[in-house]
């Protein structure tokens, strides 16, 4: 890797001052009174967020390939989930919205046959 610190790269670095900066502001709002110590949970949520999208989701490999092999790249992938969450939701609001009439369809009685 070319930009690295004693062979640490800048992830590290950066996962360090997220901490900090996280344990900081942490230690200051558990000084605050009321309901605003219960910022505390988000920052240290945000940290951890940050922590583990920079570890499983790194922005190079950890050796270069000596070659670079032809990759075949989804572009629409995003597009594809967002329309089909998309999709879900109608299908669940129209779903919801037809289960009432189902219930609710009048029975009628059958008439009485009298001879």
């Amino acid at each position: 890797m070319a930009s690295t610190v004693l062979e640490v790269g800048t992830g590290v670095f950066v996962i360090a001052i997220v901490w900090i900066a996280a344990l900081v502001f942490g230690m200051m709002l558990l000084r605050a009174s009321g309901s605003a110590k219960l910022a505390v949970i988000p920052i240290f949520l945000l940290a951890l967020t940050i922590t583990l999208v920079l570890v499983f989701f790194p922005r190079s490999p950890e050796t270069m390939p000596p070659f670079k092999e032809i990759e075949i790249v989804d572009t629409l992938f995003i597009g594809r989930y967002i329309l089909l969450a998309l999709v879900s939701v109608v299908f669940l609001v129209v779903f919801f919205m037809l289960l009432p009439f189902h219930f609710l369809e009048p029975v009628y009685a059958k008439a009485l046959r009298i001879h």
